[in-house]
């Protein structure tokens, strides 16, 4: 099998991903109602989920360092599908959250192996389409599965939907224990080098970017259908096509990204035109409000594009620990989420109009432009320039 159709079955897994942590989002509103609770705190089944998922990534990605990774990618996609079943069988808000708790730490395990692992089955010049392959599977999960799942929970509930994110789940669970193949396993790195990622130079102020990218995006995200509307009077049934704008524009940016990232090796050029994408289009939804189709589609285009060359970056800043950086990556992701939607859902119980959030969100990503401008020339632990770096990647 070619190296980059091997990466297609880690894709299968990541479309499964994609679908789990954002079909949730557009789900809010018939899950509050059917538990009898308020969408602030039905939505800190987002939190609960993506703190889950940020907290596994990198406390067992270093801790299974030098083994072979493909049992391990089997097993977290069964634990995350054993989620999935519980979160649909959940009779009341503990349970549900104790169930999403249980989905994210696999989802999170799965999502550091794969990622690494799809960078390892092919040759260093098409590690920039591998890793967007990945991305793109999470994407697509987002815009072929969450406006379907939305329909789906309209017309059978919400656990319906649940239980078809369980069966993919299962599906990509046998696809991947029957046909991925063997990966080469990261040498062992030690305890120190672990943590010494914390405080490396050249991938902290990368993983800083990508936290604040994430707060800004994915946090907003969660609250969208609520955005909606009150900055457009869009209700619970005219969610869906927003959604679908938000995820086409997530897998156009997902599929783009990896070739521009590979031809040109601009990878900080790159990350600062997505930031300047993702401030401009969330600044653009409160006044446009059921308007705002164009500017979902920016926002899930640049959004979703923004990781692949964080990754690339990390992967030629610290070629010698990459599961670990990418793990680390990966965990600040979704930790931003999981602060994002938290921090959004107090401001929405506190009284905040759920119109001015998209401004909040632009805000901080301009804070991540910042940092992403201040840091991107510095030179890392190693010496070498990260657009450098990439490039000689790239050239390899």
């Amino acid at each position: 099998m070619d190296a980059v159709r091997k990466v297609w079955l880690l894709m299968l897994g990541a479309f499964t991903l994609g679908l789990d942590a954002y079909v949730m989002a557009g789900l809010l509103p018939v899950v509050a109602k059917d538990l009898g609770t308020t969408v602030s705190l039905a939505g800190q089944m987002v939190t609960v989920f993506t703190l889950a998922y940020a907290v596994s990534a990198p406390l067992v990605a270093g801790m299974v360092s030098g083994v072979r990774p493909r049992t391990l990618i089997v097993a977290a996609l069964g634990v995350f599908t054993l989620g999935n079943a519980l979160t649909a069988l959940a009779p009341g808000l503990a349970v549900l959250l104790l169930s999403r708790a249980v989905a994210g730490v696999g989802a999170g395990v799965y999502s550091a192996l794969s990622t690494a692992a799809a960078a390892a089955l092919v040759p260093e010049e098409r590690r920039g389409r591998a890793l967007a392959l990945v991305m793109g599977g999470m994407s697509s999960g987002t815009v072929l599965g969450v406006p379907l799942g939305v329909l789906l929970a309209e017309a059978a509930g919400w656990r319906a939907t649940m239980w078809g994110v369980t069966a993919l789940g299962a599906l990509a669970l046998v696809g991947l224990a029957v046909w991925l193949p063997a990966v080469p396993a990261d040498p062992p790195v030690p305890v120190r080098a672990r943590l010494g990622a914390l405080t490396d130079r050249g991938v902290v102020p990368v993983v800083g970017v990508s936290f604040l990218a994430a707060v800004a995006s994915l946090g907003l995200y969660t609250y969208l259908a609520p955005v909606l509307e009150s900055a457009g009077g869009v209700g619970e049934g005219g969610v869906a096509p927003y959604l679908w704008a938000w995820g086409v524009g997530g897998v156009l940016g997902s599929v783009l990204a990896g070739p521009l990232v590979d031809r040109t090796g601009k990878v900080v050029t790159l990350v600062t035109g997505l930031l300047v994408a993702v401030i401009v289009a969330e600044s653009a939804l409160p006044p446009l409000g059921a308007a705002a189709f164009l500017a979902l589609v920016l926002w899930g285009a640049a959004g979703w594009a923004f990781q692949v060359p964080q990754q690339h970056r990390l992967l030629a800043l610290r070629a010698e620990r990459g599961t670990v950086a990418l793990a680390l990556n990966n965990s600040a992701l979704y930790l931003g989420s999981a602060v994002g939607s938290g921090v959004a859902g107090l401001a929405l119980a506190a009284g905040l109009a759920p119109r001015h959030l998209p401004w909040a969100a632009a805000a901080v990503a301009a804070a991540g432009l910042v940092l992403h401008l201040v840091t991107a020339g510095r030179r890392g632990s190693g010496g070498v320039l990260p657009e450098t770096a990439a490039a000689g990647t790239r050239r390899a």
